[in-house]
């Protein structure tokens, strides 16, 4: 069979994941991929050159001036760039230190502090320290204890008063079975709604089809911790 390029990419992704799921070694990958993309002999499936398209709409008319945020598995930096061109004072970081070096490379004097970080273990001081924490697509390629782990650490950062928006592919099944080949694995409601962690309130929870071709379910959530 004859891959497209956008298969083969996704290919070489869900080979690593699977790898990964196996070895009990969930976030490596990430590592092993960009370097991959860095030397050209790999792509970076969710590198989409643009900011995501869930996070704009959200985010229409907003002023994050005298505001900080926080962007987990940045990747190549197109949401922290977004949400400093709006005025937020912005955190960025990465488990793949390859990522955050292309993210800083590609964005040359960018206001944005790129930065390597676990989201499994997150800088004590950042703590209830952001204003905004802006997650997209970050759990899904996680499988496992990770990603309950990874689900678990995201109310952390978030400030009295803060916001977390959560962006992912969503499932409305219960228990969907989760083939280790066959990363993105979708957030169930189940997923979501652990997010808040109990310590965040719901404020929007939305589901629609994307404009992909074919179409793919995504939850768009916006959470906020009650101000102290």
């Amino acid at each position: 069979m004859v891959r497209t390029d956008d298969e083969q990419a996704r290919f070489r992704a869900r080979e690593l994941a699977a790898q990964a799921a196996a070895s009990g070694d969930g976030t490596g990958w990430f590592e092993q991929l960009y370097e991959e993309a860095a030397a050209g002999v790999s792509v970076v499936p969710w590198a989409d050159d643009t900011p995501n398209p869930q996070l704009v709409s959200w985010a229409d008319g907003m002023s994050g001036a005298g505001r900080s945020a926080l962007v987990p598995g940045c990747g190549l930096g197109y949401d922290a760039e977004f949400l400093a061109g709006l005025g937020f004072t912005v955190t960025a970081f990465d488990v793949a230190p390859s990522a955050v070096a292309a993210a800083q490379r590609e964005n040359p004097g960018s206001p944005v502090t790129y930065v390597t970080a676990d989201l499994l273990n997150l800088p004590a001081e950042w703590a209830g320290a952001f204003d905004l924490v802006m997650e997209a697509y970050t759990v899904q390629p996680l499988y496992g204890p990770t990603r309950a782990a990874a689900i678990d650490a995201l109310p952390i950062p978030v400030a009295p008063g803060g916001t977390l928006l959560v962006i992912a592919r969503a499932t409305n099944e219960e228990d969907p079975f989760r083939d280790p080949a066959q990363m993105p694995w979708p957030l169930t409601r189940a997923e979501l709604d652990a997010v808040a962690g109990g310590v965040l309130r719901e404020v929007r929870v939305e589901q629609f089809l994307d404009g992909e071709e074919p179409p793919k379910l995504r939850w768009r959530a916006e959470f906020r911790r009650d101000p102290a």
